[in-house]
């Protein structure tokens, strides 16, 4: 499989960086939920977060990611942009013959999310779990990488996104 085919598109849809990973560099760890549980404003209203109905716990998520092999990482400066590149190589990947291809990114498909109001999510088909939520640690895992990311010590501070997406 070339990798490197699925980084250089995400790099032309707008990519700040996009880097191939194996299983191994990933790096899991439950406690993640407990930012999720607390500090995060998501926590029972997101749709594509561990609190909601029937979602698996971080775990059970690293049981299941750990049959895949490879994938790449996706960087931007921009949620929607991460969001939405990452969904993109999934859909090449799984055209591709790849057909358990999975991206995970920070949910940006809605201005606001339905589930905020107790609605059902608006975009089922393109919902997916942020990279974090499913219990690894990106702070080690983009770090391994070289890719910028740090504590945010003020609001204003310019964010990183990551996402992942799981190809075999």
């Amino acid at each position: 499989m070339d990798l490197e085919k699925y980084c250089k598109a995400a790099l032309e849809m707008g990519a700040d960086h996009a880097v191939p990973f194996t299983i191994d560099q990933i790096a899991f760890d439950s406690r993640t939920i407990l930012k999720c549980m607390f500090g995060c404003s998501d926590w029972g209203y997101g749709h594509t977060c561990p609190s909601r109905k029937g979602s698996l716990m971080p775990w059970e998520y690293e049981k299941v990611l750990k049959r895949y092999r490879r994938g790449i990482i996706i960087h931007s400066t921009s949620k929607k942009k991460s969001h939405d590149i990452s969904f993109e190589v999934e859909r090449m990947a799984f055209l591709d013959g790849y057909y358990f291809a999975f991206s995970m990114s920070d949910c940006a498909n809605c201005e606001a999310c339905t589930g905020f109001s107790g609605g059902r999510c608006a975009n089922p088909k393109k919902a997916r779990p942020s990279f974090h939520s499913v219990g690894i640690d990106v702070f080690k895992t983009v770090h391994q990488f070289g890719l910028p990311l740090e504590t945010l010590k003020d609001e204003n501070d310019p964010q990183n996104w990551y996402s992942a997406v799981f190809i075999d």
